[in-house]
Parts: structure tokens; sequence; C-alpha cells
């Protein structure tokens, strides 16, 4: 439940980051950024992936990064779907956004999935270390 908690806050913290870095990028000084209450258990989510990372660790980085990229289109994707299904709406929405899928993904965002998969390796090594004490 721990890690849970801390993949939630980390991910809503990089989402504010992100979005606020993006409206610095389209002219807003201010660093307008925002979040969703549904992004919380959705980057909690992550906890589910440690035993993946543990079963992929001898692989390749680049192997890795892919898998990542696939693995977080795949629940961005799903996510996305299940709220609309559920609620009316998407938390995001692509539709005027190149290379998007049905709106819930991005294609041109496969960089970022793939760096961040490989930053939670990182982070889920570190919170092993940690508890571990």
């Amino acid at each position: 439940m721990r890690n849970y908690v801390i993949y939630g806050i980390l991910g809503w913290c990089a989402e504010i980051a992100w979005t606020g870095l993006g409206s610095l990028l389209a002219g807003d000084p201010r660093l307008t950024a925002k979040t969703y209450l549904w992004m919380f258990p959705i980057y909690g989510l992550a906890v589910f992936l440690e035993p993946v990372h543990d079963r992929i660790r001898p692989w390749p980085v680049l192997a890795r990064g892919l898998l990542w990229t696939f693995v977080f289109f795949a629940v961005e994707y799903l996510a996305g779907w299940l709220l609309r299904a559920l609620v009316g709406a998407s938390p995001w929405d692509y539709f005027g956004a190149a290379l998007n899928i049905h709106g819930l993904i991005r294609l041109d965002y496969a960089p970022v999935w793939f760096c961040l998969g490989l930053f939670y390796e990182k982070l889920h090594d570190w919170l092993q270390r940690i508890q571990a004490r």
C-alpha cells in the first residue's frame, strides 16, 4: 500500500510539472498546471508493475524501455476508455493532437513513456532498498 501511495503522488507531481511546462511553452508565464483526482489511482497502479520489473531486470535497456512504452500506452488507453464508459469522459483528451489513437493516447509521447519506465525502475529499486532497512 505504501508504494501505491508513493507512485500515485509521484504521478500527480509529474503531471503537474508536465502540464505546467506545457503551459509555459504555450506562452503562459503563470505555469498553469492541472491534474485530476482520477489520476492518483491510475498512477498508483504502477505498484503492480514491480514484479514485471523484477522479471525483466536482466533485459537490455532498449528492450525494457520499449516494454514500458507499450505497457504505459496500454494502461493509458484502457484507463481512458474505462473512464469514458463510466463517467462519460476521459481526464485527458488528445483528439486535437497529431498521432492520437481515439483521443486516448498520443504516439508522440513514446519517448516520455520510455524514459519514465526506466525512471520507475530506479525508483522501484530505491524503494526496495529503503524498505529493507
